[in-house]
């Protein structure tokens, strides 16, 4: 006996699967630049290897014998893929359908992904288009009742966040629950002018009273609320792009870096850049004039494995890069001063970039690289009503609470309590300084003054003893000096710094493999 003809009504639904939500609203998604959800999904992955759970899931009409007329298929698709021949759980919201809305929606289909990811140690990526959310005001004269919020399966939500790498996409206009979802991620990338994201979109903000009036232009107005612009700036999102294809690549290349759960170790790479290259412009980067910048992303991609540097988050907490990078194919976490941006002081923001970072680096065990030229946390007005000093404080219980190896090579500048919280100063420091090294409690230059205040003032001639006791300190301040107490490890030729990162990572992921 053959089930041929349940196989036929299979095929069926497959097909009205397949349509979304129909051939006029794809085409609707198509003209306003955007991919559907199918379209992605084959994007994202490796060629040919998605395998769609859930596929026929959605609201079955019937006429009166009982007989499948139409099926609106589920707006969430998911299913088991491959990325880089690893595999993670693929997730993509269809707009076609409601907008994505998941009144429209099957719950249990989100939730069931998400638990797939943190049950079976998969990394996710989520792939939002659309509120994602409870629908619209119509919908509770529908049901006939209003409720308290919830939302399904959040618990599996956070404990992803404890358990895989999580990857979030944000690729249409994104509002609460969707908004929520995207946030919820260790990495999350918006398109240029394709991407917003809001608690709540433009309308339903006028409709409250709130002082928000955008442009008429609803395009425009979504756009001036919750732009790529916006978030990547704030730290909302990490990073922007500037088409689909480019979110794709850059998801499948922050997942290179990762293991594929808490627990388990990244893999190393083949690695063809020789470990004892020496750049000799490294000789001559840092400027002898102490108030000239320089390009730290310069020095990175002279030191670490040619073509491997990803930085992450470039447009907000500027003051200090963050990236992944690969030292002999082996994959680190980067923390890097910025001295075109705030002479490299650490700001409000720049310290929340950092602590969120290394805790990132902590979770997923990779070995940190700090690159060092801090003249301090940012000082002034502005610094104090921005809450600087805690979120400073809590960039340097991060690090040193992170049970990662770490490395620190200082360029120039190391001041005060941030200049101390760019490594553990109670664990074996792994530190190298070059000799442009300049460090203490404080700048001297902003405190000569006060300190010799009564010789300056008894001076015939003030200016010239100023400069007389600049020149004492100078000698002072010698990078040499410190490393005759031992209070620097090692002073060295800047060009020999990649061959000892290269002997750091060996020896960090030494430490790591022996668990």
């Amino acid at each position: 006996m053959s089930w041929e003809k349940e196989l036929e009504e299979l095929r069926q639904r497959e097909a009205l699967a397949e349509r979304m939500g129909g051939e006029e609203k794809v085409a609707r998604q198509h003209a306003r630049g955007k991919m559907d959800a199918r379209a992605r999904l084959a994007a994202l992955v490796d060629d040919g290897s998605f395998r769609e759970i859930g596929k026929i899931a959605g609201r079955g009409s019937y006429d009166e014998e009982g007989n499948l007329q139409s099926v609106l298929p589920a707006p969430f698709l998911f299913g088991k893929a491959l990325i880089n021949g690893r595999p993670v759980v693929a997730t993509a919201d269809d707009f076609t359908i409601r907008g994505g809305a998941a009144d429209a929606g099957i719950s249990r289909k989100m939730v069931q992904a998400e638990k797939m990811a943190h049950e079976l140690k998969l990394p996710l990526i989520r792939m939002i288009d659309g509120t994602g959310g409870g629908g619209s005001v119509k919908t509770l004269e529908q049901i006939g009742a209003t409720y308290i919020p919830a939302v399904p399966g959040w618990s599996d939500v956070v404990k992803n966040l404890d358990t895989v790498p999580v990857v979030a996409l944000a690729l249409g206009p994104t509002a609460g629950l969707g908004a929520a979802r995207t946030v919820a991620s260790h990495y999350s990338i918006m398109v240029k002018g394709l991407s917003q994201i809001f608690a709540a979109g433009p309308a339903v903000v006028d409709g409250l009273g709130e002082s928000y009036r955008g442009s008429d232009d609803h395009s425009q107005a979504k756009e001036d609320l919750g732009g790529s612009g916006i978030h990547t700036r704030n730290g909302v999102v990490d990073d922007e792009v500037s088409s689909e294809a480019e979110a794709f690549a850059r998801a499948r290349h922050f997942l290179s870096f990762m293991p594929e759960y808490v627990g388990q170790l990244a893999r190393r790479s083949n690695c063809t850049d020789p470990v004892h290259r020496r750049e000799e412009a490294l000789l001559s980067l840092v400027p002898r004039q102490d108030k000239q910048v320089y390009s730290m992303r310069r020095c990175m991609e002279m030191v670490f494995d040619q073509g491997t540097v990803f930085e992450i988050g470039r447009m907000w907490g500027r003051a200090c890069i963050t990236a992944l990078a690969r030292l002999d194919g082996w994959p680190v976490a980067v923390l890097a001063s910025d001295p075109s941006y705030l002479g490299g002081s650490w700001d409000a923001k720049s310290s929340e970039k950092v602590e969120r970072f290394v805790k990132l680096a902590d979770q997923f065990r990779l070995p940190i690289v700090h690159l060092v030229d801090n003249p301090g946390f940012m000082i002034g007005r502005e610094a104090e009503m921005a809450g600087t000093i805690r979120y400073g404080v809590q960039a340097m219980n991060a690090i040193y609470k992170a049970s990662v190896p770490l490395a620190s090579i200082v360029l120039r500048r190391a001041y005060g309590i941030a200049g101390s919280a760019m490594s553990n100063a109670e664990t074996y420091q792994y530190r190298y300084c070059w000799p442009s090294g300049d460090w203490g409690s404080l700048p001297i230059a902003g405190g000569l003054e006060v300190a010799y205040k009564s010789e300056l003032e008894a001076a015939e001639d003030p200016a010239a003893e100023l400069d007389a006791i600049r020149a004492r300190l100078d000698k002072v301040t010698s990078p040499f000096r410190s490393a005759e107490r031992f209070n620097v490890e090692d002073i060295i030729d800047p060009r020999d710094t990649r061959p000892l990162l290269c002997e750091f990572a060996g020896l960090a992921w030494r430490k790591l493999e022996s668990g």
